[in-house]
């Protein structure tokens, strides 16, 4: 949905907090909200049989990034001094919706909407959220391009550039840690991914491999 890719270093561990599926800066993403999405999850992924490709045992990591980016995104765009109106949501829905609708059509399927946003591992009820997330970045790029849309390949490539960066700090501002029964986050790829088992709270980054010591905080 939309480019996510930036190298991190490893960061440290702390303690597991009792019921909490990630800690995010100040944000406790409790283990009832992530089990309630997944609920949601699987319950709708139950009316397209066939349809969905993340499979229940991979849903609980596929929701939980989704909840940690939406609180990336908000602290993205709060140090870029943006809010978004209602109405500016309802863009980003319906903008998210046409994304959806254009994919499975290139993809020769009939465009459903629910199993679409199945297919990224989102419970069709957060689709709001989404669209959040997309008119927060429409309106970091608008701010970046000089007040408007980027329509070249050079407004894209320089607005690209400043996306990934501000994430980028965003995320390492937050202090990200995982609870391991989920596994770990990979800041590369901006996804919850299996890889650790300790009793600790996990802020790694990287492919899923042994911890290192190498570097303790994001490199922006």
């Amino acid at each position: 949905m939309a480019a996510l890719g930036v190298s991190l270093l490893l960061s440290a561990c702390s303690p597991v907090q009792v019921g909490a599926a990630a800690i995010v800066g100040n944000q406790r993403i409790t283990q009832s909200t992530l089990d309630t999405q997944v609920s949601s999850f699987n319950d709708a992924a139950a009316d397209y049989p066939g349809q969905v490709q993340v499979t229940a045992a991979e849903a609980p990591a596929a929701v939980l990034t989704w909840l940690i980016l939406f609180a990336i995104e908000d602290r993205m765009a709060s140090d870029a001094g943006i809010t978004v109106s209602q109405a500016d949501i309802q863009a980003g829905t319906v903008s998210i919706e046409q994304q959806i609708a254009q994919e499975e059509s290139q993809a020769g399927v009939s465009p459903n909407l629910n199993a679409g946003l199945l297919n990224v591992g989102l419970p069709p009820q957060m689709l709001p959220d989404l669209g959040k997330y997309q008119a927060q970045l429409d309106a970091f790029a608008v701010k970046v391009n000089g007040g408007k849309l980027p329509t070249t390949t050079a407004e894209n490539s320089a607005v690209d550039t400043a996306v990934t960066k501000a994430r980028c700090t965003a995320a390492k501002s937050l202090s990200i840690q995982v609870n391991p029964q989920y596994g770990q986050f990979n800041y590369t790829q901006y996804a919850v991914q299996s890889g650790t088992s300790d009793n600790t709270l996990s802020a790694l980054s990287g492919p899923p491999v042994k911890p290192s010591t190498a570097g303790l905080t994001p490199a922006c």
